[in-house]
């Protein structure tokens, strides 16, 4: 293709100038050479038609490449398209699902606020039912714990002004307290207060331990029997040195004033001195127990004198039972009442007289008598 293009091109320059000085002539050109490039511009010829064909099948089958791929691609596309639209589909068949389940919900809702509605209606009755049946039982199962609790503080309250013991008015207490706090009504919690405050003025008081007390005093009952006389004051009034008649005479004639009787008696007689001592000590034993604070301290007074008076001072079981009457002459066994004692029983009184009134029923209203006929 290249030899031929040569070829064409050179063929296609123009002639060689002539000089205008010679004349014209026409080249001679052999007839060989001519037909050879016939042949060869037939040659070109099929050779650019054959170019031409190749190029046209290349343009054709690229053409034909490119519809096959737009149409691989189309419908690639339409399948995408098919599936984007079985999920818009499948998409609006779920919403349409989740639209009826939310109207189901919707309505599910509705029923059951409906029920709660109802339902809170039946608890505001049960409990109008309930408050009316405490009410109710107030009359029965909390009247009879509120008569318990108002009977305790009762006898607590009496007790500690007859006696004035701590223990047993405590206990009392105790059995009050725990009577109310088995009531329904919480409307006597304030009463529980009033005795918590009783209970703690009660115990902070400064009493003597009875028992205790009475444990001593029978101790020192025991012990007299063990305790040493002392000496004969008949013995003591006649020494050695005396007259000779006053020895004689002595023992025939005593001399003596009519108050010393129990006391000289006593003093010569060690039995009779114990028993003195010994009722001395029961007379405080049962002061004691009566809490007359008083007639306690007084017998135990006569119990130390008669100690003293009739007995070995110098020993040193009298010097002790002397110190522990003592001690015990020191203890209160009557305390003076808490300012507070009392104040639970008025508020439960007043609490019952106002429960009372509110639930006595309301008496008929009085209607006119209707006239009789024939008056006016």
């Amino acid at each position: 293709m290249s030899e031929i293009d040569s070829e064409n091109s050179a063929s296609a320059l123009p002639p060689p100038a002539v000089p205008a000085s010679q004349p014209y002539a026409a080249p001679t050109v052999p007839r060989r050479h001519s037909s050879a490039s016939g042949w060869l511009w037939l040659l070109a010829l099929i050779a650019g038609a054959g170019y031409l064909y190749w190029r046209l099948q290349t343009i054709e089958q690229g053409h034909d490449q490119s519809a096959q791929n737009e149409q691989t691609q189309a419908q690639q596309l339409r399948a995408q398209v098919d599936a984007l639209a079985r999920s818009v589909e499948a998409t609006r068949h779920d919403a349409d699902g989740l639209r009826a389940r939310l109207d189901d919900a919707a309505k599910v809702n509705e029923s059951l606020r409906g029920q709660v509605l109802g339902l809170s209606e039946r608890a505001r009755l049960a409990e109008d039912a309930i408050a009316n049946l405490a009410e109710k039982r107030l009359s029965g199962h909390d009247a009879l714990l509120l008569n318990e609790a108002e009977l305790l503080l009762v006898l607590g309250g009496e007790r500690y002004a007859l006696f004035s013991d701590p223990a047993p008015a405590l206990a009392a207490y105790r059995l009050a307290d725990g009577a109310l706090a088995e009531a329904n009504d919480a409307a006597f919690s304030s009463v529980r207060q009033s005795i918590a405050a009783e209970i703690d003025a009660l115990n902070a008081l400064q009493a003597a331990n009875v028992p205790a007390v009475q444990t001593q005093l029978t101790q020192l009952r025991t012990k007299l029997a063990q305790l040493p006389a002392a000496a004969s004051r008949m013995q003591a009034a006649a020494p050695a040195t005396s007259a000779r008649w006053w020895q004689i005479f002595g023992e025939l004639v005593r001399v003596r004033r009519d108050g010393d009787t129990q006391a000289l008696l006593a003093h010569n007689d060690a039995a009779l001195a114990r028993a003195l001592v010994d009722t001395s000590l029961r007379d405080a034993q049962a002061a004691l127990l009566a809490r007359d604070e008083a007639h306690f301290r007084g017998a135990l007074a006569t119990a130390r004198a008669q100690l003293g008076a009739n007995f070995d001072t110098s020993s040193a079981d009298v010097t002790q039972a002397q110190a522990v009457l003592d001690e015990l002459a020191k203890a209160t066994i009557a305390p003076a009442a808490p300012s507070v004692l009392g104040a639970a029983l008025k508020e439960l009184r007043n609490l019952r007289a106002t429960r009372a009134l509110r639930s006595e029923p309301a008496p008929p209203a009085k209607t006119a008598p209707t006239p009789v006929e024939g008056q006016s």
